[in-house]
C-alpha cells in the first residue's frame, strides 16, 4: 500500500495526510484556523471545484490555442485561490481585461446570440457548459465573501464566466442547441 502522503515540487506539500482537520477545521494560508463550513472555505471549494472541471474539459480533444487558454485560467484559479487564502499572491495583472478581449474576438466569431441555447452541442462543449455553471457558483461564493473578497477576483470569475460561455458556443457551433421557448410546436 502507498504511504499516506505525497511530495510535491519543492517539498512544499511533504504531508497530504496530518489529521489536523479531523476536527472540522483548516488552515488558511495566514495560519488562522477556521471552520471548514467558513465562508472563505466555501469560496475556495467552489474554486477548486472548478478547476477541476476545466481538466475535465482539458480531457476532451480541443484546438490548441483553446487548450493553452484554459491552461492559463488553471494557474489564474490558482492564483485567485491563494488571494482568497489569505495568501500575499492574486491574479496577475491585465488578466480580467484579456478574457474580456477573448470573449468580444468569440463573440465576433460567432456572429449574434438570437436566442437561449441549451447546454450540448457536443461533449468538449457540454463539458464547458458545466465548467461556466461551476464558474457561477464560485462567483457567488466569492461575492459572499463581501470585502475579504479581492475585487479583482470577483471580476475576473465574471469575465470568465462569459468567455466559457462563448467557448461552449463555439464548441457547439456544429450542434447547436437552441432552447425553443415554452411556445414551442410539439
Amino acid at each position: 500500500m502507498p504511504r499516506p502522503y505525497a511530495a510535491a515540487v519543492n517539498d512544499r506539500l511533504t504531508r497530504i495526510t496530518t489529521g489536523r482537520g479531523d476536527d472540522g477545521f483548516t488552515q488558511l494560508a495566514d495560519g488562522r484556523r477556521v471552520s471548514k463550513t467558513d465562508a472563505r472555505v466555501v469560496a475556495l471549494g467552489e474554486l477548486d471545484e472548478l478547476n477541476c472541471q476545466l481538466g475535465v474539459l482539458l480531457a476532451h480533444r480541443l484546438p490548441e490555442a483553446l487548450r493553452e487558454a484554459l491552461l492559463a485560467v488553471q494557474q489564474d484559479l490558482f492564483d485567485l485561490g491563494a488571494a482568497v487564502a489569505g495568501g500575499r499572491t492574486g491574479l496577475r495583472e491585465g488578466r480580467s481585461e484579456a478574457l474580456a478581449a477573448a470573449t468580444a474576438e468569440l463573440a465576433e466569431t460567432l456572429g449574434p446570440l438570437r436566442e437561449f441555447v441549451l447546454p450540448g452541442g457536443g461533449a468538449a462543449a457540454a463539458a464547458c457548459h458545466l465548467a461556466r455553471a461551476v464558474c457561477r457558483r464560485a462567483e457567488r461564493a466569492v461575492v459572499a465573501l463581501g470585502e475579504a473578497a479581492p475585487a479583482a477576483g470577483r471580476v475576473y470569475l465574471n469575465r470568465l464566466s462569459d468567455w466559457l460561455f462563448q467557448c461552449a458556443r463555439w464548441l457547439a457551433a456544429e450542434q447547436p442547441q437552441p432552447w425553443r421557448g415554452p411556445d414551442r410546436a410539439p
